[in-house]
């Protein structure tokens, strides 16, 4: 009867070390994908941010009084580069957003511009990378979801504490992408 109990407790204390194992496991592979997936978005953020100074090259050439445009857009680019969380990041991406509007809305006076084939791959590259720093933020806060699910059901939430595990923020668009556009014809 001994041994029976003996072997029973070691089965209930390596299926206990078993658990926690996996769940801490589980939890470090779920704070890395966030990370990892914060990193994709840096990525197309730097890809965003070395097609820029060729697009305002090639504008400049056509629009050369446009100063406070490029200044606006060369500054939101400086601010990108130099943001060192998630926070500021999110702020510096959105006046670069604003700026890159104003540069094109600049590049619709001159149609010799929009008809040149630099400036075309240019937007379309820029278009084509904007797509991509959407898809990278909705996979961010996929990711981010998992994790905090994870940070916070039970048992999970109980190794999460233990072993100093915190919830992850999620990207959000600023006030001014939600709110809904009036179009007037």
């Amino acid at each position: 009867m001994d041994i029976l109990m003996t072997i029973v407790l070691i089965v209930i204390i390596i299926f206990l070390i078993v658990t926690v194992v996996h769940l801490y496991n589980n939890l470090v592979n779920l704070r890395n994908r966030v990370k990892n997936s914060y990193s994709q978005i840096e990525v197309q953020l730097k890809r965003r941010n070395d097609l820029i100074p060729n697009l305002v090259e090639t504008v400049k050439g056509y629009a050369g009084h446009e100063k406070e445009v490029f200044e606006n857009v060369t500054q939101a680019r400086s601010n990108v580069m130099n943001a060192s969380n998630i926070d500021e990041t999110s702020a510096a991406n959105d006046q670069l957003t604003g700026a890159l509007k104003s540069l094109f809305a600049v590049a619709e006076n001159y149609p010799e511009l929009k008809a040149n084939s630099n400036f075309q791959q240019l937007q379309s590259e820029l278009t084509e990378t904007e797509d991509k720093i959407s898809y990278a933020r909705q996979f961010y806060n996929d990711v981010v979801l998992k994790y905090n699910n994870a940070c916070e059901q039970f048992p999970s939430s109980i190794f999460a504490k233990i072993f100093n595990f915190h919830e992850a923020e999620f990207f959000q668009a600023p006030e001014s992408e939600t709110a809904v556009p009036e179009v007037k014809f």
